[in-house]
């Protein structure tokens, strides 16, 4: 029996869905001197925040982000019933030990750098089929932990190829409501593990636009609409160079792309502070949807946003083995 909250080939339409009553998002130093460093609730004054590692300074990142949304909401931690969260690093444990902090329900999710989609579209499933009421969805990176587990420690100082991005140092959070005001999540599109034959890991932005598209193209036939419903379409952290690919394979398979798309990863740096190809990371679109877009919703800016989060599911140990890269996309829809 097909669920009647299921409509086409990945999308879920909910019955009741969770108000986003609020966001938190704290950035690191560099993400505090881009484009978007106004939208942030706190800047780091550089990357170890007083902790003796740049690990426990991301878990730190995180639980504070965690907390701080819900005394923006004016309600009680112990109203909450899940946590939701992901990270990069090994066993997720910058989520967990965050999590281990605050002692409310946490199901930790791994998704890489689509984690906080993928936490909004399982924690709208949670509260639309009634199983909670309230919901903390977050995620987080920081460029210093992730570049010595996934290639090299930056005291090396190893060059950087032009298309390579730049891992954010960043946590965000949203907190969900079976109640409030304000924009919902109405729509969630769970994408498909997709592999284009990619291989060089400093090219993130290749191997996830085949996946990015999928997800889009499947999100809007199975709803039977086109981009131009959207206020904004807006990808996680596909860069600059993934931006391109994902525009052309759209075009390819006849979706309009109009100026209401644009990334995460493009946005939250400025061309001067030199990323080469932009953002990547679990905090990225953390801290850009958190933030940012989640403000302009509020201040009546957008009205009907696609928010997809883009993820790069290889390891090092994948890549060492000579495997392929493969990607996945998740979208939510928020509404007012």
């Amino acid at each position: 029996m097909v669920s009647p909250k299921k409509v086409g080939n990945q999308t879920i339409v909910f019955e009741n869905g969770p108000f986003i009553i609020s966001g938190h998002t704290i950035a690191g130093p560099m993400e505090g001197q881009g484009p978007l460093a106004a939208s942030f609730d706190t800047i780091l004054k550089d990357t170890y925040d007083g902790e003796m590692s740049w690990e426990k300074t991301e878990s730190k990142m995180l639980e504070n982000a965690m907390r701080e949304v819900v005394k923006k909401a004016d309600i009680l931690l112990d109203s909450v019933d899940y946590i939701l969260a992901g990270d990069l690093l090994n066993q997720i444990i910058s989520s967990n030990f965050a999590a281990r902090q605050i002692g409310v329900p946490f199901i930790g999710l791994y998704g890489a750098c689509s984690s906080m989609a993928l936490s909004m579209a399982v924690g709208s499933m949670l509260i639309d089929g009634g199983f909670g009421s309230k919901v903390i969805c977050s995620a987080s990176s920081h460029h210093e932990t992730a570049e010595r587990q996934y290639r090299l420690p930056t005291e090396q100082g190893n060059q950087r190829a032009m298309y390579a991005q730049w891992t954010v140092t960043g946590a965000g959070s949203v907190l969900l409501s079976d109640s409030g005001t304000g924009p919902r999540v109405t729509t969630a599109t769970i994408g498909r593990v997709i592999d284009y034959g990619e291989t060089d890991v400093n090219n993130m932005g290749a191997a996830m636009a085949p996946a990015i598209a999928d997800t889009i193209i499947n999100h809007l036939n199975d709803l039977k609409r086109q981009p131009d419903y959207y206020d904004l379409i807006v990808t996680g952290d596909l860069g600059s160079v993934g931006l391109q690919l994902l525009v052309k394979l759209l075009v390819k398979n006849n979706v309009k792309v109009a100026d209401n798309f644009n990334d995460c990863g493009v946005m939250i740096y400025n061309t001067e502070q030199d990323t080469h190809a932009g953002g990547s990371g679990c905090g990225c679109s953390a801290l850009v949807m958190a933030g940012h877009i989640l403000k302009e919703i509020y201040q009546g800016k957008f009205k009907k946003v696609l928010f997809i989060g883009s993820g790069s599911l290889h390891s090092p140990t994948s890549s060492l083995q000579g495997e392929t890269i493969p990607a996945i996309g998740h979208a939510v829809s928020i509404e007012v």
